[in-house]
Formats: structure tokens, C-alpha cells, sequence
């Protein structure tokens, strides 16, 4: 048998050398106690590895008294380890808190019954009341007033004001500086998607885009859309958007006028456009027929449709030379973007 070998697997699991025997005849393997950068990535191959597969322990602290800190085995809460599960006597502390007033360790997994609203232990939960973890981020506060879902959000340059859209048809100026509420627009439909750029702000409604210039609170109606505007984006000095009836209406902003004109209609889906996105001097339309279109920003033609999904296509999103886009079909497709102007799709299950 290859004992060595197995003494190694053994040293790298516990942390170091078995004997002090073994640690005179391996002083490398005793001072490089690292953890292993691959099993962290989680592609380490190599059987035995030299470094640890896993965290190294907090380095013991003195007690105040001067006295050694006591081994695991020694603590009082350990006793669920050293007699068993079956163990009734003494005071058994394993998963519980200390004190009635004590909060529990939080562990990094999301509390289910705390997402259906049932959770009954509280502060006392040893598992995640919050859908954030970290100390990078806080909590300010909660802005409340819309009666329904909030379908956009949009933070225009130069403005210190924070704009929300839902489906109670509503758009709402938040002061980011009190978090209060500074005005509230009846836009008489419900909100599908806002967008910000420069000082202007867009919101898509049914039949109608609205455009406010919070700069000089120019207020704009751009006409032409059918049925309900599901997402915009701009590209090209253009204003694209999607609708309903699966058509994509651009425009252009006219310096002299101070005002939008229509540019393009980009016709060739046949259900609702619910996503757009540009990159590499292209536009990506993601729609409800289940596909997703490629056109060249220029030309304003459609240069190649992708039928890899077998549902709505939710979102797409150019990254370098890549696309991704999502569907409720339940995958994310990946696609590789060719000098030819091409896009090749794979498949992330």
C-alpha cells in the first residue's frame, strides 16, 4: 500500500502533519499550510494535493486570564460531537443561542419560511432574514407609494431626484437626498419600462413613449407606438423601442426643434418585443415569438435571426464579444459574435 501517499491525503485534510515524528521529517508540508487556490475555484485535480482543501481555522486568542483557550472537545457546546446524537443529558447547545436576548450566527443560506412571510424565530433565526449578505451594502431606507408592481427605475444624469414607473400607471420623483417623495404623474396607462439618458428620462406606455427633459423640464409625447411599449434602449444617437404588435420604432432628436422625430419602424417579429440591447455597432430584439433578431445599427436591416430558444426571450445582454440571453424556457444561451457578423449560440443549462 501506498502509505505515504496516504499519510499526505490525511495531513492535507487536518490541517497538518499526524505526529510530531512526521512533521520533523516534513518540515516543508508543516510551514506551507496553504489553502489551494484551484479546490477554492473548484478545479483542483491533483490526488494528493499539496495544499489544503480547506479554510484555515482563526488563529486562537489568549484568554484574558492568561490561561490556553480550550480545545474544541473541551468547549460546552461541543457535547452533541463528543456523545452523540442521542445524548440527552447536560446542556446540550449545539444550534441553539446562548441567552434568551442572543441573536443566532447567521448562516449563508436564505431562510425559505422568512421568503413566505411565516418565519416564527425572528432575530433568533440561525438562517438569512435578508436577500443581501455583507457589510459593503446598508439598508437607508424603503421608498413606499406605488400600489403596484414598479416596472422602472431611472437616475438621469445631472438630477438629484431618483424616478420610478409601476402598472398603478403612476411615475414618482424620489429626493435622493430626504428619500420622500417630490411629485407624483398620472400618465393614465400602465408603465412598462423607463429608461434613463443624459438629463432625459423615457417611459414606455401603451400606445405613446413619454420624454421629460429634467434639465428644462421640456415634456414630450412621441407617437406611433400600437399596443403596449415593453423596453427601449438608445443606440446611435437613436431612440429605439419596443412594442406590442412586435414592431421597433426608432427616433432621432432634432437639436434645432428640441424634439424627437420618427427615424425607422424595424418590422419582422411577429409577437411583442420585450428586450433590446446594443453592442457592437449592432441592436439584439428579444421577443415573444421566441426569438431574437440582430440588426445593423446603420443600415437599420436585419442582418440574422437566432431561433435557439423554444420560449419568450426575456432579456438579452452584449458583453464584449459575447451575447446572452435568457428565457422562459429556462435556459441561457450564450453566443459567440463573428467578424462575420454572425452570432453562434450555445446553450447554459
Amino acid at each position: 500500500m501506498d502509505m505515504e501517499g496516504n499519510k499526505r491525503v490525511f495531513q492535507r485534510l487536518s490541517g497538518g502533519p499526524s505526529t510530531a515524528s512526521d512533521s520533523r521529517h516534513h518540515p516543508q508540508q508543516q510551514q506551507q499550510q496553504k489553502v489551494c487556490f484551484h479546490w477554492r475555484a473548484g478545479k483542483c485535480t491533483r490526488h494528493p494535493c499539496p495544499f489544503l482543501h480547506r479554510e484555515l481555522p482563526a488563529p486562537a486568542q489568549p484568554l484574558s486570564n492568561g490561561g490556553a483557550p480550550k480545545r474544541f472537545a473541551e468547549d460546552s457546546g461541543s457535547q452533541f460531537l463528543r456523545r452523540g446524537p442521542k445524548f440527552t443529558g447536560g446542556s446540550n447547545t449545539w444550534g441553539r443561542v446562548h441567552g434568551s436576548n442572543a441573536v443566532a450566527k447567521k448562516t449563508e443560506k436564505l431562510c425559505n419560511y422568512w421568503v413566505q412571510g411565516n418565519c416564527t424565530y425572528g432575530d433568533k433565526c440561525r438562517y438569512l432574514h435578508s436577500w443581501s449578505l455583507g457589510d459593503c451594502f446598508d439598508m437607508l431606507t424603503q421608498l413606499e407609494g406605488h400600489q403596484k408592481v414598479v416596472t422602472g427605475i431611472a437616475f438621469p444624469s445631472g438630477s438629484g431626484n431618483l424616478y420610478t414607473g409601476s402598472k398603478d400607471e403612476t411615475l414618482r420623483v424620489w429626493d435622493c437626498q430626504s428619500g420622500q417623495c417630490a411629485g407624483v404623474i398620472n400618465l393614465g396607462g400602465e408603465i412598462g419600462c423607463m429608461i434613463s439618458e443624459g438629463p432625459w428620462v423615457f417611459v414606455g406606455l401603451p400606445n405613446l413613449v413619454k420624454a421629460y427633459n429634467t434639465q428644462s423640464n421640456a415634456d414630450l409625447s412621441l407617437n406611433g407606438p400600437v399596443g403596449q411599449v415593453y423596453a427601449m434602449v438608445v443606440g446611435n444617437g437613436l431612440l429605439f423601442a419596443g412594442i406590442q404588435d412586435g414592431s421597433i420604432l426608432a427616433w432621432k432628436f432634432n437639436a434645432a426643434t428640441n424634439g424627437f422625430e420618427p427615424a425607422a419602424s424595424l418590422s419582422g417579429h411577429t409577437l411583442g418585443v420585450v428586450s433590446l440591447v446594443v453592442g457592437a455597432n449592432r441592436l439584439y430584439s428579444g421577443s415573444m415569438d421566441n426569438s431574437i433578431r440582430v440588426w445593423n445599427l446603420e443600415t437599420l436591416q436585419c442582418m440574422q435571426i437566432l431561433t435557439d430558444h423554444t420560449s419568450v426571450v426575456m432579456s438579452v445582454l452584449c458583453w464584449d464579444q459575447f451575447l446572452l440571453s435568457c428565457s422562459l424556457d429556462k435556459t441561457i444561451k450564450v453566443g459567440h459574435v463573428l467578424v462575420s457578423l454572425q452570432v453562434l449560440m450555445v446553450s447554459v443549462q
